[in-house]
């Protein structure tokens, strides 16, 4: 049974080490999220982690499957009917099983409920045309624009922007 919840500041440890092991190292490629051959670096901190999960702009929503974190997205309020969809990841061994995309429709709802969304934007890596596709499958589409990557790193990737209609 999958439950959803909001991740609070005990959380943040298991979170932490949910994101890099679907984002970063040798458990990441069991996935097809992984940037592992891309990246080496930390996907996170505790630190950020604990801001994000304690900022009344933002929403850390977990997906528990027997009590273990299993998939998180974090959703975080950009003013004038816009929010944004970020930190998407689900358990290397648990996905293409639909979690992912369940993650994205409860995100998709508690931006329109808490913030009063009526757009979901979103950056993805430009090097991952899969994961691009994967949400364009989901309704969300380029905007054209592309950003640079977060933290002033790796000029060799921009950040494509997607954006998803709430209404």
């Amino acid at each position: 049974m999958i439950r959803f919840r909001l991740a609070k500041a005990a959380d943040v440890p298991a979170l932490r080490a949910l994101v890099e092991s679907a984002y970063r190292g040798e458990s990441s490629k069991r996935g097809w999220t992984s940037e592992a051959d891309l990246l080496n670096d930390e996907r996170t901190s505790n630190d950020e982690l604990a801001g994000t999960i304690a900022s009344e702009g933002s929403r850390v929503l977990l997906a528990e499957i027997g009590g273990k974190i299993a998939g998180t997205v974090t959703i975080t309020d950009l003013g004038e009917g816009r929010a944004y969809l970020g930190m998407l990841c689900v358990d290397p061994d648990l996905q293409a099983q639909g979690l992912g995309r369940a993650l994205i429709a409860d995100a998709e709802d508690m931006a329109a409920e808490v913030f009063g969304a009526a757009v979901m934007e979103m950056t993805v890596i430009d090097a991952r045309p899969e994961l691009i596709a994967y949400y364009e499958r989901r309704g969300y589409l380029r905007t054209g624009e592309s950003r640079p990557f977060p933290n002033g790193g790796e000029d060799r990737f921009r950040m494509a922007v997607l954006e998803r209609s709430l209404r």
